[in-house]
């Protein structure tokens, strides 16, 4: 009698995909859902289909070197070789800042934090930075400028099922986050955002200004509140500087001029007023569609600016937040891989900061070199004179995702070297000419941290396939090749946290009372948490805020517009987003056959009148047209959209590309490029029998 197959086991960790980083089990390739406060027990469609990629064919096993101009099976010592060689060869002839590392606001903070160490301390290179700057930067600008501290959500999002109102603005978590929105079932919920999505659909009010007049509608509003006799005078004289001067910019945005900008009416602007005064527990949350443009700093701090005004931050059952939209979009961003920043969300500028870190890294405080070039200015300075020559790739799909993308596509093939350690073929890894495969979330122990601020583990399920390695294990043997003495470049997850926690003591996100011991218990452990006795922060803000003196900050901003407005060649506006089935750029989701059966191609949602007028119809293809290319994809009439907008997903490769036509124009503060908003045109495409 044979014997019986042992009996699985499954093991509880958490989604691969969006900040809410859903609690799922895991029994080989077979997700269930399990009971975590962020979704309780529901998954979205890619939640659910998240195990599949775990047995794609298209996985990498086997790293790849170009040769001949194709891309041929190596062996990891062929190809750890040859990348440390050109590395140093380039480094020699060129300086350190020749090579350049990106990273990404999905890798895990062990990860994130031994890239930034390994630029630093491996390379010499000042340049580094990762695609959250594409995502979070404004609204991490606008909270330090603020609050003094960036944390998203600075409050646990179930307290967000307490709320009386809940004014969201530029986001659509009906699509990119399903089970976030179950917690906004008992909240009068108002929308801001240009489009009737799936989250304008369940709003009680919906807002649809046109892309880029946030900033207008934000004053509007606050206008009202101070009209209207509704500002919190008490909490504004206790717990907030700079009122006066702020009013100054914003008494000449009176409802009625806001309307002649924004559409949205003086009636609209006021019933928000009195709506979130009125509420005993209100919150104010924003995301993509208000902080990805040239001023998205400024539209940041306008919604800010009226949180302050209604008394809503710091106060338990009140407050502002950011959805954040990578899976470690907040971790991310903490750690060290972004231009400015060492780990425990330090500045790289910082004489203090410096010495501490240098110290826990064993290395002279001098020779860490200083700021470099935030993402777009980095990427568009590949292959240029004074620009890095190299560029190494870890979790991110630049000619995808990269506004203006045709011309980042050209920067990258103008590079010497390019190296890119992916677990799928992404369109940037075609174009690599060392490519290298690494593990994915069920293959390995790392820690992410949600969009609340919470540090969760995400454990190891399975073993990868044979030929896989970690991202760690990459770093550490270039590290290794590149002269690093031994142990300085830990392979083991925990180890490297272990010293992530060390690296974070004393900064503004400090994990070193965090231990894997404690995660594995089952903590719910929010940083700052300081000491292996404290139990962690899960509402910030809530005796001071992390300006010195204990104050928040009103910040007086103005509204100047898009960077790009229509004209007579490009009469429209553009705006971009994501849909339900899939995520980023969509080299994962994309592999994924019950996702990609639903939606395989570019669409435009286009308005009918202006799709007629345009030549087009239903399921036609289109070409879209702005100043810095043109996307093809197949037309989606939707009657609810405004008629001087259309809209694409930014998910798919090719002529389908959405970051095509998107605009680099900078954020003066954050960086962050205008994908939100650009001028097109629209006519029919030439279709090829």
């Amino acid at each position: 009698m044979p014997l019986a197959a042992p009996a699985r086991t499954a093991v509880d960790t958490h989604c691969p995909y969006c900040a809410l980083q859903c609690g799922m089990s895991l029994d080989g390739a077979r997700v269930t859902p399990r009971d975590f406060p962020v979704n309780a027990g529901g998954l979205c469609q890619k939640g659910w289909t998240s195990g599949e990629l775990l047995t794609s064919p298209s996985r990498l096993t086997t790293p790849l070197i170009r040769v001949d101009g194709e891309l041929r099976p190596a062996s990891w010592e062929q190809a750890l070789d040859l990348v440390a060689r050109r590395l140093t060869e380039i480094r020699a002839a060129k300086g350190a800042d020749s090579v350049a590392v990106f990273g990404g606001g999905g890798l895990t903070n062990e990860k994130a934090y031994l890239l930034g160490k390994f630029a630093r301390v491996a390379l010499g290179t000042s340049q580094i930075d990762y695609n959250g700057r594409f995502c979070m930067s404004s609204a991490a600008a606008a909270g330090i400028k603020a609050f003094g501290a960036d944390r998203g959500m600075p409050f646990p999002v179930t307290d967000l099922a307490d709320a009386d109102a809940v004014l969201l603005i530029g986001a659509n978590p009906a699509e990119t986050m399903p089970p976030f929105t179950q917690h906004l079932k008992r909240a009068d919920l108002i929308v801001v955002d240009p489009r009737r999505t799936p989250t304008a659909e369940l709003a009680g009010l919906h807002l649809a200004p046109p892309p880029g007049t946030d900033l207008a509608l934000a004053q509007g509003i606050l206008h009202a509140v101070v009209a209207d006799g509704l500002l919190d005078q008490s909490y504004v004289d206790a717990r907030t500087n700079g009122f006066e001067e702020l009013w100054r910019s914003v008494a000449a945005w009176w409802p009625e001029r806001v309307e002649q900008i924004t559409g949205v009416s003086a009636a609209d602007q006021r019933r928000v007023a009195a709506k979130l005064a009125s509420a005993r527990n209100a919150y104010v949350l924003t995301a993509r569609g208000t902080e990805q443009h040239a001023n998205g700093t400024a539209m940041v701090n306008a919604w800010i600016n009226l949180s302050l005004a209604l008394g809503l931050p710091g106060r338990k059952g009140s407050g502002f937040g950011c959805l954040t939209g990578q899976g470690n979009g907040q971790g991310g961003r903490e750690h060290g891989q972004k231009a400015d920043q060492l780990p425990g969300y330090r500045k790289i500028d910082d004489p203090a900061a410096r010495e501490y870190v240098a110290g826990v890294w064993g290395v002279p405080t001098e020779s860490l070199p200083g700021p470099g070039r935030s993402a777009v200015e980095l990427l568009e300075a590949l292959g240029t004179d004074d620009g890095p020559s190299a560029l190494m790739v870890f979790g991110s799909n630049l000619v995808v995702s990269s506004p203006g993308a045709g011309k980042i596509q050209e920067k990258v093939s103008s590079l010497d070297f390019l190296v890119v350690s992916d677990l799928v073929l992404s369109e940037t890894a075609a174009m690599a000419d060392v490519v290298l495969p690494v593990t994915q979330w069920a293959e390995e122990d790392g820690t992410m941290t949600n969009l609340e601020g919470r540090v969760l583990l995400r454990r190891k399920a399975i073993d990868p396939p044979s030929g896989v390695k970690t991202d760690l294990y990459v770093l550490s043997e270039l590290a290794r090749r590149l002269g690093q003495p031994d142990g300085r470049f830990p392979t083991d997850a925990e180890t490297v946290f272990t010293e992530l926690r060390r690296a974070s003591k004393g900064g503004v996100a400090d994990y070193s009372g965090i231990t894997y011991e404690r995660l594995r218990d089952g903590e719910a452990l929010y940083w700052p948490v300081p000491a292996e006795t404290h139990p962690g922060t899960p509402r910030m803000f809530l005796g001071s805020f992390a300006h010195p003196d204990g104050r928040a900050r009103f910040v007086p901003v103005d509204h100047v517009g898009p960077a790009e407005v229509p004209d007579a060649e490009f009469p429209l506006q553009a705006t971009t987003g994501r849909v339900l089935q899939h995520y980023q750029s969509g080299a994962q989701t994309r592999l994924v056959k019950e996702l990609n059966d639903v939606v395989a191609e570019a669409f435009v949602e286009v308005h009918p009148d202006t799709a007629a007028r345009a030549g087009l119809a239903e399921g036609d293809l289109a070409v879209v047209r702005s100043r810095r290319g043109e996307t093809v994809a197949r037309v989606r009439c939707v009657s609810s959209l405004r008629p001087d907008l259309v809209f694409l997903p930014f998910h798919f490769p090719g002529e389908g590309r959405a970051n095509l036509l998107t605009n680099p124009a900078l954020d003066p503060t954050s960086r962050m490029p205008e994908f939100k908003v650009c001028a097109v045109a629209l006519a029919p495409a030439e279709v090829v029998a």
